[in-house]
C-alpha cells in the first residue's frame, strides 16, 4: 500500500514513521529543503504531557480583553475582519465553558500520555540524540490566585494518570535550584516529574535519517499546488515538480493544512497562531534552568538544552504575518532575565517566530474525511512535539480500520466540527 504524507515537520515524520513500521510504502513531500524547517525548528523544546491544556478555558475571554492594554500579555490580537479567524475566535469562545474545558482537557491528556509511552518506547529501540532530558516541567506561580485556579486541573490530572506534585516555594528552588534569586517573586508551582524536553529540530533530523533507513522516501523542494480527485476518492496530488499518486494521502501541513483542504470544499478551523522564541546560550549552568520552567502569568516556557535555553511564548492572532517585531522580543526576552537573570548570553540571543495551527477546542484532528482515502494529523497547537508520537499511532491505527483505543474516533476527526 503506498501512501503520501504531506509535510515533514514533527508530525508529518512521526506519520510517515508509523505507517512505515505497518508495511506502507511512504512518500513524504514539502516544500521545504528538508525536515523540520517551519514550526518545528525552533519551538519551545518541551514536550508537555501533564501541561496539555486547551487555550479556550474559563476567564479567558474576560483575561484577552484585559491583555489589550498590557505590554507583555501572553495574547496578542491584531484587529481582522477575515471571516476564517472570525469564525475560528467564535468557535474557541464557544470552548470557554468549564464542561468543555474539561472534556477537551482529558481528550487532550488522553492523547499525551499515549505518546509519552510512544517516545518512550522509540527512544529505547533506536537511538536517538535530541539532548533530551526527563526532569519534568515545573509551572512557577506568581499569585495566590494563580495557585488557588490550578485545583480545577488537579483531578483531571489524577483521572488520566499524570503524576504532579503541589510545591512551596522552597520545594520549587529545590528542583530548579536557579530560581534561588528570585524566590520572591513566586508563590509556588506544579511539578510534571513525567514531562520531558530536548531540541525537536534534531529530533526531526534524526527521525528523518531513521525512517530513510526503512525505506521512506522524501521529495523535498517539492510545492502541492492541488488534488487529483475521481468522485470522493483521490488519486494524486499536483506539485510544482509533476504528479505523484498513491492509494491513501495523509495531510500533515500544519497551519496550511487549512488551504489545501478548501480546494475540495473540506472546512477545518485550523489557524495559524503565530508565536515566538529566542535561543540563548548558556552563561553560567548553575543559575540556568534544568528543564522547562512554565511562567504562568506571561505563558512563557524555559526550557533548557546542552549548552542552550530555549525561550518561547506569545500567542498572536495575525493572520500568517511572519515579521519579528521587537516589542515580542522584549517579552519573552524580559520574562528569562526576571526569572534567569545570570543563565545566559542575551546579547547573542537568536529570535524566531513560527505558526502554531491551533484549533477552537485544543484537541489535533486526527483521522478521516469526506474522501474515502484522505486522512488528516493537524491541529496540534502548541503541543505538536508533545502529541507527535501518539498522534501518528493513533493515525496509523485508524488508517488500518482498527479501533482507536484513546478516544471515540469521531471525536478526533473533523466530525466533531459538523
Amino acid at each position: 500500500m503506498d501512501v503520501i504524507v504531506i509535510g515533514s515537520g514533527v508530525i508529518g515524520l512521526t506519520s510517515a514513521w508509523y505507517l512505515s513500521q505497518i508495511g506502507y510504502q511512504v512518500t513524504v513531500i514539502d516544500r521545504q529543503p528538508s525536515s523540520a524547517m517551519e514550526t518545528s525548528f525552533a519551538n519551545a523544546g518541551q514536550i508537555s504531557y501533564g501541561y496539555s491544556s486547551p487555550w479556550a478555558a474559563p476567564g479567558i475571554p474576560s483575561k484577552a480583553i484585559k491583555w489589550l492594554t498590557e505590554e507583555h500579555a501572553p495574547l496578542k490580537i491584531q484587529p481582522s475582519l477575515n471571516p476564517d479567524l472570525i469564525r475560528w475566535a467564535t468557535q474557541m469562545l464557544a470552548n470557554c465553558t468549564l464542561p468543555r474545558y474539561q472534556k477537551n482537557k482529558a481528550r487532550m491528556l488522553s492523547i499525551a500520555n499515549h505518546s509519552r509511552a510512544c517516545l518512550e518506547q522509540l527512544r529505547n529501540e533506536h537511538a536517538i540524540n535530541y539532548q533530551g532530558r526527563q526532569l519534568g516541567t515545573l509551572q512557577v506561580f506568581r499569585t495566590q490566585q494563580q495557585l488557588d485556579a490550578i485545583e480545577k486541573d488537579l483531578k483531571l490530572l489524577e483521572q488520566s494518570g499524570t503524576r504532579f506534585q503541589l510545591m512551596g516555594v522552597k520545594e520549587c528552588i529545590e528542583q530548579e535550584p536557579g530560581l534561588a534569586l528570585v524566590q520572591e517573586k513566586l508563590v509556588g508551582g506544579l511539578h510534571l516529574p513525567d514531562d520531558e524536553t530536548g531540541d525537536c529540530f534534531q529530533f526531526c533530523q534524526q527521525l528523518t535519517e531513521l525512517a530513510k533507513a526503512q525505506g521512506v522516501r522524501f521529495e523535498f523542494n517539492t510545492e502541492v499546488s492541488n488534488w487529483i480527485t475521481v468522485g470522493k476518492k483521490i488519486i494524486g496530488v499536483q506539485t510544482d515538480r509533476g504528479l505523484f499518486k498513491a492509494d491513501q494521502f495523509v495531510l500533515a501541513s500544519g497551519s496550511y493544512s487549512t488551504a489545501l483542504l478548501k480546494s475540495l470544499k473540506i472546512h477545518i478551523p485550523v489557524y495559524p497562531v503565530k508565536g515566538y522564541s529566542l535561543t540563548v546560550p548558556i552563561e553560567c549552568e548553575q543559575f540556568a534552568p534544568r528543564s522547562t520552567v512554565m511562567d504562568e502569568t506571561y505563558k512563557v516556557a524555559m526550557t533548557r538544552f546542552d549548552d542552550r535555553i530555549r525561550v518561547a511564548g506569545t500567542a498572536e492572532l495575525a493572520g500568517f504575518d511572519s515579521s519579528l517585531p521587537q516589542k515580542r522580543k522584549n517579552t519573552i526576552e524580559m520574562v528569562i532575565r526576571d526569572l534567569f537573570p545570570k543563565s545566559g548570553d542575551f546579547n547573542q540571543a537568536e529570535f524566531w517566530t513560527g505558526f502554531r495551527p491551533m484549533t477552537p477546542d485544543g484537541t489535533p484532528i486526527i483521522g478521516a474525511t469526506p474522501y474515502e482515502n484522505l486522512f488528516t494529523n493537524t491541529g496540534h497547537g502548541t503541543l505538536g512535539w508533545t502529541m507527535a508520537c501518539g498522534s501518528a499511532h493513533i493515525l496509523a491505527t485508524i488508517m488500518q480500520g482498527l479501533e482507536c483505543s484513546i478516544s471515540d474516533e469521531s471525536e478526533l476527526n473533523l466530525n466533531r466540527y459538523a
